[in-house]
This record gives C-alpha cells, structure tokens and sequence, in this order.
C-alpha cells in the first residue's frame, strides 16, 4: 500500500477497508460450502412484529402529486439539509417506505422476497426504523416497517426525540427538524446464510439500492433528505431494542419538507469550498 504518511493504526483501518472491495470468491477455499449449500434452516425473510398491534399503512398513493417524468427526477435529485418543518402526510410516509422496501411477491414457498429494490440474492437483509417527529396521524416517537404486510408498529416515545435524533446522527443537528429520518439495520445472518463469508460487500452495495430509491421517490413528491453514514449505531441500536450484533444500525436518512426559499441555507453547508479556494 502507498505510503501516505499516514500512523500505523490508520494503515491497519484503511487495509481493512479496502479489503472489503477484494473479491472474497478468490480466497475462499474450494472445501467452502455456506449455510444454505449445507442445507442450513434459512433465516426468517423479515423480522416478526415485536408488539401485538400494527397500523395498515395505504397503498393507493393517488392522492400523492407524484411527478412521473422520471428524468426530471434524476435531475432535480439532490441532497437537502434543510427543512420546512412542516408535516408530511401519512400516504407520503407509506409511500417511501413501499419505494424503498416495498414487497411485491415472495419466490417459492418463503425462498426470498421480490423488493421494490434490487438485492444481492434477493436475500434483502435490511430493516427500516423510523424516529418520526411530524407525520400526520402518528404519534411522534420509533417506529419499525413490516414490509411483508406493509404496517408499522409502534415501539415506543423517547423523552427527547429530537436529542435522540441528533446524538444519532453523531451532533448533525440539521436532522433533528426533518419530518421523519429513516434509519437501516443488517440483520446480518440473512445474507450469510446465503454467501457467507463473501456477504458483506454485497450488503454494503445493496444498501446504496435503498437510499438512491429513497432520494428519487422523495424527489418524486417534493420532500428532500440526505443519506447520512455518520451513524452512531451503539445508540441508535439501543433507541431501537437491537442486540447490536446479530442486528445493527449502519446508515441513515432524514427526510422533510423542502423550499426553494432555503438555497440559501443549503449553500452554507458548502461555505467552506469557496473560503478555503478549492
């Protein structure tokens, strides 16, 4: 590896990294067989409801203003930090959540789910929370999507929602007057089971899959978000009642009500480019 100047420790971290980008296929050794070759019992396609009740999301979204140019939509993609503080309605919500984990079908008896998503394996082996702050008709609290009946749950109202969203998003505080942040589990098992040792890379790619749905269907009814890794998983997973190993929280989106009159403000995130002549 070139040398950067960089201390040891930062070597270790970056080799790391880029080893996830090598192609596991070309280390494994040919005896290797994964769970699902071995005949392993296949991981659940979706976590079950974790409380006895669930609010039917709508599918119909004719009451949605949806632009159906799908160009314009590529082209006014962009991300927003800045929002109206305005509500978003509950079809708007249902809506995102269908566009980015929506199931269509189920392959087989209970093989694997068709996802409004690509997916590696079409093993799909993420979960959506939600820490919603101004959607109407909800409670504002943490939600989880059961995308196999396509519900939410309640699990629960933090006592500082928005502190909670902030300490999250590791102090970007911009998040914490978005409508609704989205937040992405692994459930990592769900994908091993299927490739193993090689699962991970795919898990990371697919999870661009999700977020760029995210981006162009919020676009497509004129809300705004920005994909954030900056993540404190720890706490977000604690927020959410996850064991922080079979399941965590790697990435997330706040998504709001968006306003030409705030370019402005969004400009001012990239002061720094003019002030420092890059």
């Amino acid at each position: 590896m070139q040398d950067h100047g960089w201390e040891p420790w930062v070597m270790e971290k970056i080799a790391a990294g880029r080893q996830l980008f090598r192609n596991a296929v070309l280390e494994t050794p040919e005896d290797y067989r994964t769970d699902q070759e071995l005949r392993r019992p296949q991981p659940p396609l979706a976590k079950a409801p974790r409380t006895d009740s669930a609010l039917d999301l709508p599918k119909d979204f004719r009451d949605l203003d949806i632009d159906g140019d799908f160009l314009s939509i590529l082209n006014r993609r962009k991300s927003h930090r800045v929002y109206t503080d305005a509500p978003v309605s509950l079809s708007a919500l249902a809506y995102l959540l269908w566009c980015t984990q929506g199931v269509k079908s189920v392959r087989g008896k209970s093989y694997a789910t068709l996802r409004t998503v690509p997916g590696g394996g079409a093993r799909h082996p993420f979960e959506t929370y939600l820490a919603v702050r101004k959607v109407e008709g909800l409670q504002p609290g943490l939600y989880h999507y059961l995308p196999m009946t396509h519900q939410l749950e309640f699990l629960g109202a933090p006592e500082n929602l928005e502190g909670l969203i902030g300490a999250s998003l590791l102090d970007q505080r911009w998040g914490e007057k978005a409508s609704v942040v989205f937040y992405y589990s692994c459930v990592f098992y769900r994908a091993e089971w299927r490739y193993g040792v090689q699962a991970h890379p795919t898990v990371l790619i697919d999870s661009g899959h999700v977020t760029q749905n995210l981006y162009l269907a919020a676009t497509s009814i004129g809300l705004g978000g920005c994909a954030v890794a900056s993540v404190d998983g720890p706490l977000a997973d604690r927020a959410f009642g996850l064991d922080g190993e079979e399941e965590t929280i790697f990435y997330a989106m706040p998504v709001g009500t968006v306003s030409p009159d705030d370019r402005e403000a969004e400009d001012a995130f990239y002061a720094f480019v003019r002030q420092e002549g890059l």
